[in-house]
C-alpha cells in the first residue's frame, strides 16, 4: 500500500551527501577549504523544486523535446537584457567547463598555445591539456597578467600559434584578485593588435561581497569583438543543474550552435534553462543573489578574522572582495609540502598554491564557501597552530 503524501516522512538528504553520489566528500572530522563547492545549507533545494513544474506547465511538450541548438530563447533573452547583450549573443552552455571544452575545440588544435595569468584555474587548464593545447604562462601582477607580459607571450609565440588567451579578470581564481578597468582596457589592446581572442571567464562575477563597483567586463568593454565571455550558475544557485552561457558576436554563436553535438542533441540542459528562466524572470533570482552574498560575506569575514587572530603577521592573508576563495601568502622559505601536510595532520584540507601554476612562492588556497562560519573559524585555528608548531622557516 502506499503511504498518503500526509504521512510521508520528509526525505533524509543528508545521507544522500557521500562519495559515488556528490563528487567529493572530506573524511569525518576533516574541515575542507579546499574546494570551490557551495556549503550544502546555501543550494537552494526549496527554490528550486517548483522551477520545474512551472516550466513544464508555461512550456508543456516543447520543454521535453530537443530544444533550439543556441539554447532555449526565453532564458538567452533574460540572460542578453541582464548583460547588455542581444539573444544572438548568447549560447546557452552545460556550465564554464563545457564551454571552455567546446571553444578548445572549436579554436584550437593540438600544439597549439593558451596565454593563461602565471598562477591561474589548475581544472581550466586541465581541460586545455587534454585537448592537446599548451599552456603559456604569462607574468601577472595585483591585477592579473600585465599587458607587457602578454605582448611579449603573444609576440614570441609566432603567428597563428595561440588559440586563444584565457584570462579571469573578475574575482580571480585561485587568487581573488580583480583587474582595473584601465588594465582591462590594455590587455583587450594587447590581444586586438595580435588578433589573438580571449576567453574571459566570469564564473564568479555575480558574487561581489562588498560594496565597491566592479570595472565592465572585457567583454561590455569590446563589446564582444574578440572576446567569449563565459557564465555559470554553478555558484549562484548549484552546480548540479549544470548551466552556464557564453557570450560572443553572433557569427561565434552561431559557429558554435552548428557544432555536430548541438545538431544532434539541441540545446544543453534544455529544461532546465527552461527552469531557471522562471527564475530570472520575476526577480526571485536577484532575491537569493542577495542572500547568498550575505551569507559568503560572514564566512568570508569569519575566516579572515580567525586566520588574522591566530596567524598574526606571519602569513599575508589577502581579503577577496567576492567570489570563494583567499589567498595565503607565507615567507618562501617555508614549504608549501610542510604546510599542506601540517594541515591534514590537523584535520584540515587546504590547496596548495603549486597547483594553479608557477607563480613562485609560498602559497595556499583556501575556499569559505563550503562550510558555516563555527567550521570556518574551527578550521582556521587547527591550521594556526598547526603552522605555529611547523618547522621554523630554513
Amino acid at each position: 500500500m502506499v503511504p498518503s503524501r500526509a504521512t510521508v516522512s520528509p526525505l533524509p538528504h543528508a545521507r544522500w551527501w557521500r562519495a559515488g553520489v556528490v563528487q567529493a566528500v572530506a573524511p569525518p572530522g576533516v574541515v575542507d577549504l579546499e574546494p570551490g563547492y557551495l556549503e550544502p545549507g546555501l543550494l537552494p533545494v526549496s527554490e528550486v523544486l517548483p522551477l520545474y513544474a512551472e516550466a513544464l506547465s508555461e512550456f508543456g511538450p516543447a520543454a521535453l523535446t530537443y530544444g533550439a541548438n543556441a539554447g532555449a530563447e526565453p532564458l538567452r533573452v533574460l540572460l542578453g537584457e541582464r548583460h547588455g547583450c542581444a539573444p544572438d549573443e548568447v549560447l546557452v552552455t552545460a556550465g564554464t567547463s563545457q564551454a571552455l571544452a567546446l571553444l578548445c575545440g572549436v579554436l584550437g588544435e593540438p600544439g597549439r598555445h593558451v596565454v593563461v595569468e602565471r598562477t591561474s584555474y589548475d581544472l581550466g587548464r586541465r581541460i586545455m591539456a587534454d585537448h592537446g593545447l599548451r599552456v603559456l604562462e604569462a607574468d601577472a601582477d595585483g591585477e592579473g597578467v600585465r599587458p607587457d607580459a602578454l605582448e611579449r607571450a603573444l609576440a614570441g609565440t609566432g603567428a597563428g600559434r595561440v588559440a586563444f588567451v584565457y584570462l579571469t579578470p573578475t574575482f580571480h581564481n585561485p587568487t581573488g584578485t580583480v583587474a582595473g578597468e584601465q588594465r582591462r582596457r590594455d590587455l583587450l589592446a594587447v590581444a586586438a593588435r595580435h588578433g589573438v581572442p580571449i576567453v574571459e571567464d566570469d564564473a564568479y562575477a555575480e558574487l561581489c561581497l562588498d560594496r565597491v563597483a566592479l570595472p565592465p567586463p572585457l567583454a561590455a568593454l569590446a563589446e564582444r569583438r574578440g572576446v567569449i565571455r563565459l557564465g555559470s550558475f554553478a555558484k549562484t544557485l548549484g552546480p548540479g543543474l549544470r548551466l552556464g552561457w557564453l557570450e560572443a558576436e553572433p557569427e561565434v554563436v552561431r559557429a558554435l550552435a552548428a557544432r555536430g553535438q548541438l545538431v544532434s542533441g539541441g540545446a544543453l540542459n534544455h529544461l532546465t534553462s527552461l527552469a531557471v528562466a522562471m527564475l530570472l524572470g520575476d526577480g526571485r533570482y536577484d532575491l537569493r543573489l542577495s542572500w547568498l552574498r550575505a551569507q559568503l560575506r560572514l564566512r568570508r569575514d569569519t575566516l579572515m578574522a580567525a586566520l588574522r587572530a591566530g596567524l598574526g603577521e606571519s602569513v599575508t592573508v589577502d581579503r577577496p572582495t567576492g567570489g570563494f576563495f583567499t589567498w595565503l601568502t607565507f615567507d618562501p622559505r617555508r614549504d608549501e609540502g610542510a604546510l599542506v601536510a601540517a594541515a591534514r595532520d590537523a584535520g584540515v584540507a587546504v590547496a596548495p598554491g603549486s597547483r594553479f601554476g608557477g607563480a613562485g612562492g609560498t602559497h595556499l588556497r583556501l575556499a569559505y564557501s563550503l562550510n558555516p562560519p563555527d567550521r570556518l573559524a574551527e578550521g582556521a585555528a587547527r591550521l594556526a597552530a598547526a603552522w605555529r608548531n611547523e618547522e621554523s622557516p630554513r
